[in-house]
């Protein structure tokens, strides 16, 4: 090797590279899922049931010389009468204004009319995107995957079409090497082990919603939200006092259970996730208190750190 090629290898190994990734798509294609994957460590709440995540998580991934800034969203909505939804709409727009580069997920063989409203979304913001198409641990008949590479293809000019199992992990080398290709060369903004952007109270927060999300009804958990009253760490111990919000009085007993069950389910399960996360003991205390119609008020909303 010569002296100007090792000169040349030298400079490209001291460059470095950054970049902000938004992964977008309609709900429950399993963003947060490929989110927790990419970074290695969970930090976007998941479940089956859609629109679990509610606003911008930023994810820090740093490898050797690039520093990925991963920017989950809530799932596109197309029908958008609450405010709630509403506000995760203007979430998606505007983290599409900011990033560099666009993961745009879809569920395996389905396509939809929350896939063809994302898409237009990605259209006006007119950034690099990159396709994945995930769950293909679900499809039994692999052949059916290239007729479907091929038409989505054809619905926009992707700088790469991938294939993936967020769940399983894989294809989620390929992907990150896709991604690390299109980071502009910049500085990293954040420390080599730092995780997220986000506080500690909004994570605790977050572990506890979905708790809810997961054990209760079909639609009660959209009617729920989470708020930290106390936050207090100290060698020995977190402790953590949250108040669960509802909009009815029949949406709060069934959130307590009989007998106060499903509230101490909820409680020791956001606890042991709690407790995994910070990597210590956790003294959790719930309460449940209703406030009409907050879902709808953007006032309210705000109140709510929402």
């Amino acid at each position: 090797m010569s002296q100007s090629e090792k000169d040349l290898k030298e400079q490209q190994e001291k460059q470095t590279y950054s970049g902000l990734v938004a992964i977008i798509g309609r709900p429950n294609v399993g963003k947060s899922t490929l989110l927790n994957q990419l970074i290695g460590q969970k930090l976007s709440i998941t479940s089956r049931k859609p629109q679990t995540t509610r606003t911008r998580i930023l994810g820090i991934h740093t490898k050797d010389n690039y520093q990925i800034l991963y920017v989950d969203t809530p799932g596109l909505n197309r029908e958008t009468p609450r405010a709630l939804n509403r506000h995760m709409n203007r979430t998606v727009f505007g983290a599409l204004e900011e990033v560099d580069l666009i993961v745009f997920v879809v569920d395996g063989l389905l396509w939809n009319d929350g896939d063809v409203w994302a898409l237009e979304a990605i259209k006006r913001a007119k950034k690099p995107t990159l396709l994945v198409i995930n769950k293909i641990d679900q499809i039994k008949s692999k052949a059916l995957l290239l007729p479907q590479v091929k038409l989505l293809s054809e619905k926009y000019p992707f700088t790469e079409v991938l294939l993936v199992s967020a769940k399983s992990r894989s294809g989620l080398d390929k992907l990150e090497t896709a991604i690390h290709q299109l980071l502009p060369e910049g500085p990293h903004f954040y420390a080599e082990d730092e995780l997220t952007d986000v506080s500690a109270r909004f994570i605790a927060a977050e572990f506890i919603r979905e708790k809810l999300v997961r054990l209760l009804g079909a639609e009660l958990p959209y009617a729920t939200a989470v708020t930290i009253d106390k936050y207090e760490s100290t060698e020995k111990i977190l402790r953590v006092h949250a108040t669960i919000w509802v909009e009815r009085d029949g949406q709060k007993a069934i959130v307590i259970g009989e007998g106060g069950e499903k509230m101490k389910k909820i409680g020791t399960l956001a606890r042991q996730e709690i407790e995994k996360f910070f990597d210590c003991k956790v003294f959790l205390k719930l309460w449940v208190k209703v406030k009409s119609g907050w879902g709808d008020d953007e006032r309210l909303l705000q109140a709510l750190g929402i």
